[in-house]
């Protein structure tokens, strides 16, 4: 790999870590956080709940398969992607590989990351990074050119409502006339949901964040997954608390941010987690069995299910953590689960939760 220019990760404790560019030269700033996935780079960059954040990649070697090609389906799906563009505010790693071997790869990690203007770091201790977010919280920082005299503002995080930021801004209907109807509320959706959707064969009318679905005609309501704080987006929980409340009872599920959104219409409350879950491996139990899964997942704020009211419980808890992974009435069919069913990348041991679903339409 040719010479790369000096770059520094600051973070806002003060505790810097130096390596070389191969990104997009150019600084930035953002919350940072870390997955410990040891694949699936092409679809996490593409997640749009990573917006605003500076993404660390713990697994030491990355970009030796390189990156798909970037195509959109005939219905404007990414075909192996999770969105239209890349998320992440940088790309965190311990060491690029710029020689990359994989059937499907069309181009390197690096040109993909420069072609899409997204700053990325290689060369640091990444392991020591994620000791001290594991410690004191994620937190937010700076990714700076040493090179470069200016610098950039101070990362905002909090309080900034990113599901805004990412969400579709017009009605989109997928497969018209295929069957049962089913809205899905984008928050940030990643691709792979809708494509579980649509193989099972229903309609799907995907709709701004903070479009009032419930003038709409369908079978079920979908909430997904998204970026940011649950608590920026008071439009889409007042109009799933309106959805709750209608005399008509249609089926609902959600997925990570549409836990939260559900949690909070129900009455419950959320709060952040110290370090989030990003991975390919976290354990979650079914309540009430011995059942136990293991999920993607990629969010850092939870349900309090001590706050749940009495006709909601658990449905899934966090073996490592126990917080809430799920909740679920307990007579009408309102589900949503935390991790990642679909999960693009990473287990698909949990992809029954959309037969489940399509089966209460």
């Amino acid at each position: 790999m040719s010479q790369q220019r000096k770059m520094t990760l600051r973070l806002d404790n003060g505790i810097c870590f130096h390596g070389e560019s191969f990104g997009y030269e150019s600084s930035t700033a953002g919350e940072v956080v870390f997955n410990t996935a040891m694949c699936g780079y092409p679809e996490s960059l593409t997640d749009p709940s990573y917006a605003g954040q500076m993404l660390v990649l713990t697994y030491p070697l990355i970009g030796n398969y390189g990156v798909p090609d970037f195509c959109i389906q005939p219905n404007g799906l990414a075909q192996f992607m999770e969105s239209e563009r890349i998320h992440v505010k940088a790309l965190i790693v311990s060491s690029y590989s710029g020689n990359y071997s994989h059937w499907n790869a069309t181009e390197s990690l690096s040109d993909w990351l420069k072609r899409e203007h997204i700053p990325a770091i290689t060369g640091i201790d990444t392991r020591q990074l994620t000791m001290i977010l594991r410690e004191h919280g994620v937190m937010t920082g700076k990714l700076l050119l040493d090179d470069d005299p200016h610098d950039v503002e101070d990362a905002q995080y909090e309080n900034v409502n990113f599901v805004e930021q990412v969400s579709c801004k017009q009605v989109i209907r997928y497969q018209e006339g295929a069957g049962k109807k089913v809205i899905l509320l984008d928050c940030g959706v990643k691709h792979n949901i809708i494509r579980h959707l649509l193989q099972r064969q229903v309609e799907v009318i995907r709709v701004p964040w903070d479009y009032d679905f419930n003038q709409l005609q369908a079978d079920g309501l979908f909430l997904s997954n998204g970026p940011g704080d649950p608590n920026t987006c008071q439009a889409a929980v007042h109009n799933i608390r309106t959805f709750l409340s209608s005399r008509q009872v249609r089926p609902l599920m959600g997925i990570c941010m549409g836990n939260q959104l559900l949690a909070k219409a129900a009455g419950a409350e959320v709060y952040k987690l110290k370090y989030g879950h990003r991975s390919h491996n976290q354990p979650v139990r079914m309540e009430g069995t011995n059942r136990c899964f293991i999920t993607s997942q990629n969010h850092g704020y939870a349900v309090d299910q001590r706050t749940l009211p009495s006709d909601w419980k658990p449905y899934f808890t966090n073996m490592n953590d126990l917080s809430n992974e799920g909740i679920r009435h307990t007579m009408r069919p309102w589900f949503s689960v935390q991790f990642h069913p679909e999960a693009a990348s990473g287990p698909t041991d949990t992809d029954f939760l959309f037969d489940d679903f399509v089966s209460l339409l």
